[in-house]
């Protein structure tokens, strides 16, 4: 199959509601012949993601407004604004959002496929805003996990503080 070039306002990407977050599926494995998926998100303050290790996919991040602790390796580490992320697959990590404002950031996983995982979890969004919000369904988010390669090794805090090998 021939790939297409792909341009997409903001209104026309496919819009969802993830556990407090507003998530816009900017690209899929669909679209850049499994390449690569691109979501954009917008994530409350105290939004906070289990610590995990992707065995299938390396993740990109950039922050594009607001603030965000990441926590990898035993490391908790500040990102501000116009930051970028590299989190290559297999290393345990984890993010929160932190400040006074929400976060909008970009995450890339590659090759595809990830960015199905966000689909799968969350509903259509009812709005362009920020939903109420709610805890992970950590029950989906197992069930889930495993269909995508994914490790839940706990909540963030099990990654603060440990070691790095």
């Amino acid at each position: 199959m021939m790939l297409q070039p792909l341009v997409m306002a903001r209104e026309d990407a496919e819009h969802i509601w993830y556990t407090g977050a507003l998530s816009a599926i900017r690209a899929t494995g669909e679209d850049t012949g499994g390449a690569f998926g691109l979501v954009e998100d917008l994530l409350p303050v105290g939004f906070e993601t289990p610590y995990h290790i992707h065995n299938n996919e390396d993740e990109c991040f950039f922050l594009m407004d607001g603030d965000a602790e990441f926590v990898t390796q035993g490391q908790t580490i500040k990102a501000t604004s116009g930051a970028f992320v590299f989190l290559p697959r297999r290393i345990a990590h984890g993010f929160r959002i932190v400040g006074d404002r929400p976060a909008r950031m970009l995450v890339w996983v590659f090759p595809a496929g990830f960015e199905q995982f966000f689909i799968a979890l969350s509903e259509p969004a009812q709005s362009l805003t920020l939903p109420p919000f709610k805890s992970h369904d950590m029950a989906r988010v197992m069930e889930q996990s495993e269909r995508f390669g994914l490790e839940i090794l706990g909540p963030l805090s099990v990654g603060e503080g440990t070691a790095a090998d």
